[in-house]
């Protein structure tokens, strides 16, 4: 066994004794369930615990069986224990009208355009919802009453540097303009400073705080749990628990794709990040059914966990989705465009994309792969290239080191050192990483006039609007329309032309990557951009596995899949969870099917 693997052993729920105790991670790893989980065991010792969420999307209500609202509400069954949702989506929109609200009528429609999509962004949801749950952490008084206060989803590093900054409270962020992505949505919270300052230092204190990362065995999820580890050591956030979550042990059975699963779940584990492994933290096995209810929390926590613990879901699958091979076919009736595949982190779009441009090439189609993956998976996907089919790499971290060096030499003149600071932070945060990237993005979009050019991880909705409402300032100020280049200027006619660009949603059969696509749908669509089709990546259920217990979680997934293919999708593709990892092109071609 491994020697990070025994240190981890040792308990189903990570060992915690502070009055604060945070669960962060990538979506879909488990942060709902552990912190309820780990709530109800402390409740259970007879302590009084708040669970508060603070995820756009929560589904703390199905996870507990009670509906929550903004207040404290006692669960049912559970004497102790209580829960409360904060709802950032809406302090976002009343963040968004109050600092918008004195310039209607004052400034030009284009200019109040740009301000309101500038708040409407992933920065503004995360500081808005840092603004609510702040007061529960930076006034202990409000949380008097409990021995625990348990955060579902903590802040992330980006946005606590944000704040420690002290050019954060001057006047710079009200007037800046330099191009920062993120320095808007921070406008407004001056008055809130000596409140910021509390809950920054009460996060640092180890004996007040704890900071759970949550991941599962997945090298993407573990890398995430490493990069947000590294973050919050550099705030002075130490003390911090690892919990691995949902992991697979084979009983001996020879079904192959349980032997895969437990494989690949030891070979993540086996390259785990040296600062991870090092960490205190719990093992809590997979689950078939889920963690809805609090019988199958309680099975969390316990010795030997039966096959059928937790509740399968309604709204059983009559009818599957179409095959992936169908759907391209029907993508490559066009004879050329943009096929774009989006989706969160971990969900499987650089497969999807590189099995699409492996099978339009196998097809005589001249084909561009492009990618943002900064571990360059797509070669490492397709391997031998077929002539007709050119892989290229968007860097990233390239991408943003000209763009920051723009901005800063446009800014840089006007600004003090703390100025300088504050821009220099907002210009690292994952909103410029974005707009940085668009740039580039709109170069190889323009090859689709000819041939099929098929992005790995593109823009988000908000990005687009973002530009869009400041191209439209741009020209109605300034009038330089005509300096723009042409492939800018074609960029977003041609994402919204349905006949130019094919967008895939790719998610799991799974709740969180399921509601989060939905979230992105919504996105897009406010952009202008109807999605193409939903491709649902990894399915237990179509994999053929006959293992009780990965055949049993094939079942439970009937119900997110009945959602996206008859409720959320306007066509639908399903992918089997495979033996073997797509790679190479024989194996991205087994994965079209």
């Amino acid at each position: 066994m491994l020697q990070s693997e025994v240190r981890v052993l040792l308990m189903a729920l990570p060992d915690v004794s502070t009055r604060y105790i945070f669960f962060t991670g990538k979506g879909g790893v488990g942060k709902t369930s552990l912190s309820c989980a780990t709530g109800l065991s402390l409740a259970e010792a007879g302590k009084r615990v708040l669970i508060v969420s603070t995820d756009p999307a929560s589904n703390l209500d199905e996870v507990l069986g009670v509906a929550l609202g903004q207040s404290p509400t006692p669960v049912p069954g559970a004497a102790g224990l209580f829960a409360l949702n904060i709802d950032p989506e809406a302090a976002a929109r009343d963040y968004r009208e109050r600092m918008v609200a004195p310039y209607r009528g004052i400034l030009p429609p284009a200019a109040i355009a740009s301000m309101e999509e500038q708040f409407s962004g992933a920065c503004t949801v995360e500081i808005a919802a840092f603004d609510e749950f702040s007061k529960l952490l930076g006034h202990p008084e409000s949380t008097a009453e409990f021995d625990h206060v348990i955060f579902d989803t903590a802040p992330t590093g980006h946005t606590l540097r944000l704040l420690t900054l002290p050019s954060a409270w001057s006047e710079f962020i009200a007037d800046s303009t330099g191009g920062a992505s993120c320095l808007g949505p921070l406008a407004g919270l001056e008055k809130q400073k000596a409140l910021y300052a509390a809950t920054v230092q009460r996060l640092s204190d180890p004996a007040q705080t704890a900071v759970v990362l949550v991941s599962c065995p997945d090298t993407a999820a573990l890398r995430e749990a490493e990069r947000t580890r590294i973050e919050l050591a550099e705030l002075g956030v130490s003390n911090l628990r690892l919990a691995l979550n949902g992991v697979f042990k084979n009983d001996g059975s020879s079904d192959p794709i349980a032997c895969a699963m437990r494989e690949r779940g030891a070979r993540a584990l086996a390259e785990m990040p040296a600062g991870l492994a090092e960490l205190p933290g719990s093992v809590t096995p997979f689950l078939p059914l889920g963690t809805v209810g609090l019988d199958a929390l309680r099975q969390m926590v316990a010795e030997n966990t039966p096959v059928s613990a937790g509740t399968a879901m309604s709204s059983p699958v009559t009818e599957l989705p179409g095959s992936f091979r169908t759907l391209i076919d029907e993508l490559a009736q066009g004879g050329h465009g943009v096929i774009m595949t989006m989706g969160k982190g971990g969900v499987g779009k650089t497969t999807v994309a590189a099995a699409i441009a492996v099978e339009l090439a196998a097809r005589g189609y001249p084909v561009t792969l492009s990618t943002t993956d900064p571990a360059a998976h797509v070669a490492h996907a397709v391997g031998e290239t077929p002539s007709n089919l050119s892989l290229t790499r968007i860097d990233p971290e390239a991408e943003v080191a000209h763009y920051r060096q723009e901005v800063l030499a446009k800014a840089s003149p006007r600004l003090d050192p703390n100025a300088r600071a504050m821009l220099e932070e907002d210009l690292r945060s994952p909103c410029t990483e974005e707009i940085a990237v668009f740039r580039a993005f709109a170069r190889a979009v323009d090859g689709g006039k000819d041939a099929f050019v098929v992005l790995d991880t593109a823009p988000t909705g908000h990005t687009i609007l973002l530009l869009d409402a400041a191209e439209a300032y741009h020209r109605e100020v300034s009038r330089t329309q005509g300096e723009m280049p042409e492939t800018v200027t074609q960029l977003l006619p041609r994402l919204r032309d349905p006949k130019f660009t094919q967008v895939l949603v790719v998610t799991l059969p799974e709740a969180t990557p399921v509601s989060e696509a939905e979230r992105l749908q919504q996105d897009l669509v406010r952009a202008g951009i109807e999605p193409f089709a939903w491709v649902i990546n990894q399915s237990l259920l179509v994999s053929g596995t006959e293992h009780p217990v990965l055949a049993q979680r094939g079942q439970y997934e009937q119900g997110y899949i009945h959602r996206v293919s008859n409720q959320l999708a306007r066509r639908c593709a399903i992918v089997p969870w495979l033996e073997e990892t797509p790679a190479g092109v024989e194996g991205l071609r087994q994965l079209v099917g």
